[in-house]
């Protein structure tokens, strides 16, 4: 089964058929993680949003763990989240589509691993590809195949490294500065330890990330919130365009 983790202006998919909901225990939170269900063409995906129904979870208290360990226990075997980016890279200027190929890990204090309690061996996983080679491949081919897509092909950025950072502030100038020198391309807060995770449970991992806005002193003037969501609810029906034609042809 395919999963979508909804990031920032995409806590729910209106434009698909709902198909029900699950809430599942998980050994990681007292509370049940809620996982929607919607059907499009015929096919059932799983829906859940990373920051809650209502936007109310920062990036740093999201209980990375619990949502994992949830899609895979009803059998998701592939993962599509959506993120929003700051650009940093001149070609990851607002409003373009990426899909990031690596990860540099900035955050602290999340719980990021499945592997260290009760162990009878020290585990690790090999992370030197971060997402599914499989999946990126497919979302660089709906562009192609797609005509509804034709047009949005030429703000498609294919590749580059996700700088994640703690958050739930912004970056200083200073700290963009720093993550330019180590190669990162663009900025977020939500793709780790989520990606890490679902390496660990075998679950292929791909994000689709929306630029919203220049990272910090590379645009002029201060990081503008409302200019922020402006793009995001731009961007919005191109999302469930990809969304659908993926679903068709790949699911």
């Amino acid at each position: 089964m395919l999963a979508i983790i909804g990031g920032t202006g995409l806590s729910k998919i209106e434009a698909f058929q709902h198909a029900g909901f699950k809430r599942v225990l998980t050994p990681y939170s007292d509370k049940r993680i809620i996982i929607e269900f919607y059907k499009h063409e015929g096919k059932k995906i799983a829906f859940l949003p990373r920051h809650g129904k209502e936007h109310s979870i920062p990036p740093h208290r999201i209980n990375y763990r619990a949502n994992i360990w949830a899609l895979h226990s009803i059998g998701v075997n592939n993962i599509l989240a959506i993120s929003t980016v700051g650009g940093i890279n001149s070609k990851a200027e607002p409003g373009t589509i990426i899909i990031p190929d690596q990860i540099i890990d900035y955050t602290y204090n999340r719980s990021s691993t499945f592997y260290e309690n009760n162990l009878n061996v020290v585990t690790h996983i090999d992370f030197t590809h971060p997402f599914s080679k499989k999946l990126c491949e497919q979302l660089r081919r709906v562009f192609v195949i797609t005509d509804e897509l034709e047009t949005e092909k030429q703000l498609l950025v294919d590749g580059g490294v996700y700088g994640c950072t703690q958050g739930p502030r912004l970056e200083t100038a200073a700290e963009i500065v720093r993550l330019k020198k180590d190669s990162c391309d663009f900025v977020g807060m939500t793709g780790m330890p989520e990606a890490s995770l679902s390496r660990e449970l075998k679950m292929n991992y791909a994000m689709l990330a929306i630029s919203v806005n220049w990272a910090a002193g590379l645009g002029e003037g201060e990081v503008s919130l409302s200019e922020i969501n402006h793009i995001v609810k731009d961007r919005a029906d191109f999302i469930v365009k990809l969304l659908k034609s993926f679903i068709k042809h790949y699911v």
